[in-house]
């Protein structure tokens, strides 16, 4: 295969899981093709739009992803989160050409076609509960976001939306609204929507009253604030992250969701689950409530869905989806036919692979070692997460003051080694780590040898 740049042919090999399986530096990173790449994006990508490592990828599979100096580099971000299933995994690369040769678009909403039903069938299948479910598909996890707001609010009549400290949902102008984030999600991009109000995350690290109060604590403030600022009977609907993604991969302590939604059923007040990227196996269940038996009114998904195709999807309790008048959802490109074909062949890797039983082994693998670490450093304040969705969170020694130095640090160690990390949280103290459900443990290993390392070097 070739990779054609106006008149420049790079040499590049096959991407997906036929590729070596392997760390592999040759150059500095970047090296010199990466940065000439990059002198290109700097001339004609906007500034706003930003990236953690400046390395061009020309093939990617399984648990590595290759740049365009020839670099092989051990993935454990997955493009944050979205490919779970590898890159080019072959279900998904075979349905999609498939699908790209029979029809690349027609509009749903004109001439509608069978794989939007069969994912959406897969969504009944496997997202939370028994119930007669319905589901609507677009592009984006804000856009589902977005769409699942809309219908809570639809559905009850009702206008309060209670978010979370901590919480991301998108970046349009709806779901910044949602995030807590500022900078750099927020920072001068306002007027937010409103009839938005936040409450505070179930946090054990950062609890005043410890963990172990935790729980108790966080659903009895959180109770007296709806009551005392909103009002029951005001709010359509409570959206939660059951493990939080960019606020800091929060885990909450065990029975604060199923508080949470005893709380909200007893009021007559939605639940949505923001499963975007604790979805589709990520954390060793095929979703993160599954693990406490929460079933929600409405969940949203997206990331891993689709092996890397912009699908996203709202999944409903049917009466609650169907209260919408014909026309209220839609939109141009959502579930488009190739996306789908891709959502089915993801969706028929982790059945067929069992990635959720997959994902609770490389938790399995790496949070074992990442507690070792946290016993050797004291900057390691906190190791949580749940199967391949694990974070290591840096404070100073002896306090919660976030080291956000440190960890910036750690990554770029890791970088330079040839190990892709991403890090995250509000205070930017966090090292997430979302390793492709299919990668060899022996990639798993070299990976934390690697970040063990880097540390040393502290």
């Amino acid at each position: 295969m070739a990779y054609r740049r106006g008149m420049t042919v790079r040499s590049t090999p096959a991407g997906g899981p036929g590729l070596p399986q392997e760390r592999r530096v040759v150059t500095e990173i970047p090296g010199p093709a990466s940065r000439e790449l990059l002198a290109r994006r700097q001339a004609t990508v906007a500034r706003g739009v930003s990236h953690v490592l400046p390395v061009f990828i020309t093939a990617a599979g399984g648990g590595v992803l290759v740049d365009a100096d020839g670099n092989s580099l051990i993935d454990f971000g997955s493009g944050i989160a979205v490919t779970s299933v590898g890159n080019s995994a072959p279900r998904l690369a075979e349905r999609v050409r498939y699908q790209a040769g029979q029809f690349t678009h027609t509009c749903f909403m004109v001439t509608p076609y069978e794989g939007y039903l069969a994912v959406c069938e897969k969504l009944a299948e496997h997202t939370p509960g028994s119930h007669d479910k319905r589901s609507a598909l677009f592009n984006s996890g804000a856009e589902a976001v977005e769409n699942a707001v809309k219908i809570a609010r639809h559905a009850t009549g009702k206008q309060a939306i209670v978010a979370f400290d901590h919480a991301y949902h998108g970046r349009t102008n709806l779901t910044m609204a949602l995030t807590a984030k500022n900078m750099p999600y927020k920072d001068k991009f306002g007027p937010f929507a409103g009839e938005i109000y936040r409450v505070p995350m179930a946090y054990p690290l950062r609890w005043p009253g410890g963990p172990d109060q935790c729980a108790k604590d966080a659903l009895d403030v959180i109770s007296g604030l709806i009551h005392t600022q909103v009002g029951e009977d005001n709010v359509a609907a409570v959206i939660i992250e059951p493990i939080q993604g960019e606020g800091g991969f929060i885990v909450p302590p065990p029975g604060f969701l199923a508080g949470l939604a005893e709380f909200c059923a007893r009021h007559g007040i939605l639940v949505i689950a923001d499963e975007i990227q604790t979805g589709f196996c990520r954390t060793g269940d095929w979703f993160a409530c599954d693990h406490e038996g929460v079933v929600p009114d409405l969940v949203t998904t997206a990331k891993g869905i689709a092996g890397g195709l912009p699908l996203a999807a709202v999944t409903g309790r049917a009466e609650i989806m169907d209260s919408v008048h014909v026309g209220g959802l839609g939109g141009t490109y959502g579930g488009n036919p190739v996306a789908c074909a891709a959502a089915l062949g993801a969706i028929e890797t982790m059945e067929a692979e069992d990635l959720a039983g997959r994902a609770s082994h490389i938790g399995e693998i790496m949070l074992p070692r990442l507690r070792k670490l946290a016993e050797v450093y004291p900057v390691v304040a906190d190791v949580r997460g749940r199967g391949a969705m694990v974070a290591i969170e840096l404070a100073e020694p002896g306090s919660l003051t976030p080291d956000p130095g440190t960890t910036g640090q750690v990554a770029r160690a890791c970088h330079a080694a040839g190990l892709v990390v991403l890090t995250c949280g509000t205070f930017g103290n966090v090292l997430r780590f979302l390793p492709p459900l299919v990668i060899g443990d022996h990639l798993l290993e070299e990976g934390l040898s690697i970040l063990e390392e880097a540390f040393a070097a502290l």
